[in-house]
């Protein structure tokens, strides 16, 4: 594809992304550590975050969850270049509220925001509040009903809208976007719902980390649906692991493996939660072992400097414009890629 691969970080939203019991990397999902991080992202050279939605912390409701939309206005004053991208879960937010605070963002970033629309997963999130958890397809119809009343706002039309979920009557946001025509939306999740729901109103395709020839069948698969307007771009999550030689990443690998497998309990519960119609939870389970969240090692992104770098660009050609990446210890890791693979890649 044309133009240079874009590269973003996962912030530490509920903590480390890999083995969550690393003396390296304890246990900081606090605002302090997540400015840092993103501000530090963003001078080494990174183009954008992803900060994910929870309420809760999905592995442990004891410990600390940082808050998605108001650390992402936050960030959006505090940075100057970064794109700042906040996951929003539909059955949380009305859709007139959320288009509200999304061009706020907007306005506040100088136009560097985006949405990423996820269909949850983490059933007890919902539950526990006595917010319905309604089936895999049907929040996917609630999903595709709710973006469609948030993308005209986001543009400042007028919108009157009636339908299963909404009744929205004569309503438009003030003042509208002054960047572009709106913020962008990502769209995570690979159903057959969820490529509908792309295909229909997404810029940008979130996949999560997968070998290349899986990637590619997910690109052409979600390319074959009808849409209009500009062409799909594609983004891909997965966890680095890079060093000098490939003997050193699989030492480092197998070193976060067996840290990792002290997270058994954790991630049998989390497993528990989740709606096992969920396709991620499907992939995932032949991907093992893995490390990190949305795929992480899966993306096969492990190895020499040389090597990841080649790997990436082999993702790059086959159509995938970002790479949303993790790593542990997460700051000297993402110092270590700034260092040696975006000069490699770029």
């Amino acid at each position: 594809m044309n133009g240079r691969p874009r590269f973003g970080i996962w912030a530490l939203v509920h903590g480390s992304r890999g083995a969550l019991q690393d003396p390296e990397e304890p246990f900081d999902a606090s605002w302090e550590r997540n400015k840092r991080l993103v501000l530090a992202a963003e001078a080494l050279g990174f183009d954008s975050t992803l900060i994910a939605q929870h309420t809760a912390n999905p592995y442990d409701d004891e410990w600390d969850e940082l808050e998605a939309w108001t650390a992402a206005a936050a960030l959006a004053a505090l940075s100057e270049r970064i794109e700042i991208i906040a996951a929003i879960k539909p059955p949380l937010y009305h859709p007139v509220v959320l288009a509200k605070m999304a061009l706020q963002i907007q306005h506040i970033a100088r136009g560097r925001f985006g949405i990423n629309l996820v269909n949850a997963w983490n059933r007890p999130e919902y539950e526990k509040a006595g917010i319905p958890f309604a089936e895999h397809d049907e929040r996917y119809a609630y999903g595709n009903e709710w973006i469609g009343v948030v993308e005209p706002l986001l543009r400042g039309e007028r919108v009157r809208f009636k339908g299963k979920y909404f009744q929205v009557t004569d309503y438009q946001l003030r003042p509208a976007d002054h960047f572009r025509a709106r913020p962008t939306i990502y769209v995570g999740g690979e159903s057959a719902p969820a490529q509908v729901l792309v295909a229909s109103y997404g810029d940008i395709w979130f996949i999560n980390g997968q070998p290349l020839a899986e990637v590619s069948r997910l690109i052409a698969s979600v390319r074959a649906h009808p849409r209009s307007g500009d062409p799909l771009r594609f983004g891909l999550s997965a966890f680095v692991i890079a060093r000098e030689t490939a003997a050193e990443a699989s030492a480092a690998y197998a070193h976060l493996a067996v840290l990792a497998e002290k997270d058994a309990a954790i991630r049998t519960r989390q497993a528990a939660n989740t709606d096992p119609a969920v396709v991620m939870k499907h992939t995932h389970a032949a991907q093992t072992p893995r490390i990190g969240t949305n795929g992480g090692t899966a993306a096969g992104l492990v190895g020499s400097y040389e090597d990841v770098a080649k790997r990436i660009l082999a993702f790059h050609g086959a159509g995938i414009e970002l790479f949303m990446l993790q790593f542990q210890p997460f700051e000297a890791e993402m110092q270590r890629f700034a260092r040696e693979i975006l000069p490699r890649v770029r």
